[in-house]
């Protein structure tokens, strides 16, 4: 069998191209640069996600305080809404005021989240925090605010605050200048 000169320079080209690939500088070029892009987002995307935490933690805890004000009103009862840590969780459990806080099944935050003592003026007796709402839904004078920061560390905050004696319940982040020594007002 005889072959044309053609013919077998198509077959080195093709033998020359299996073996043609990327030369390890090339990879580790693009390696470098994938690592380098990753460590200017990664930071971020945590923070992002811290974030989103600690939103998803105050909506929890504002959710919970309009809970016990509306039952107050309709049960024409004093309710209550407590928070704790308990094993580095933060828990919040809403029930009626005569009614022992230790029986009831506390729910659980985000484990990323935590109860900032130096910040937190809602009334705590024995390492649980409080805040009442009377038959009329009015706060049982308790004003005062829950605030969550990170375990993650940052400067980020999320507070739910009971501002007047009527039971207003709004929520509001860190600011970036103190106000009575807190950021978050």
């Amino acid at each position: 069998m005889r072959f044309s000169c053609a013919y077998l320079s198509k077959i080195r080209v093709r033998k020359k191209s299996s073996i043609e690939g990327y030369t390890l500088l090339e990879l580790l070029v693009v390696v470098f640069i994938i690592g380098s892009l990753s460590a200017i987002a990664a930071p971020s995307w945590l923070a992002f996600l811290n974030i989103q935490s600690l939103n998803a933690a105050q909506n929890e805890v504002y959710r919970s305080l309009q809970e016990a004000k509306n039952n107050s009103v309709h049960q024409k009862l004093t309710w209550q809404v407590s928070f704790r840590e308990q094993n580095e969780i933060s828990q919040w459990v809403a029930h009626p005021q005569t009614v022992n806080s230790t029986l009831l099944k506390w729910h659980d935050l985000s484990s990323k989240v935590q109860i900032d003592d130096a910040e937190t003026t809602f009334t705590q007796s024995s390492g649980v925090w409080r805040v009442q709402f009377n038959f009329k839904g009015n706060v049982n004078g308790q004003l005062g605010r829950l605030t969550l920061s990170s375990k993650d560390g940052g400067k980020a905050k999320r507070c739910i605050i009971t501002s007047t004696l009527i039971g207003a319940i709004r929520t509001a982040k860190e600011n970036r200048s103190p106000q009575n020594g807190r950021f978050c007002y």
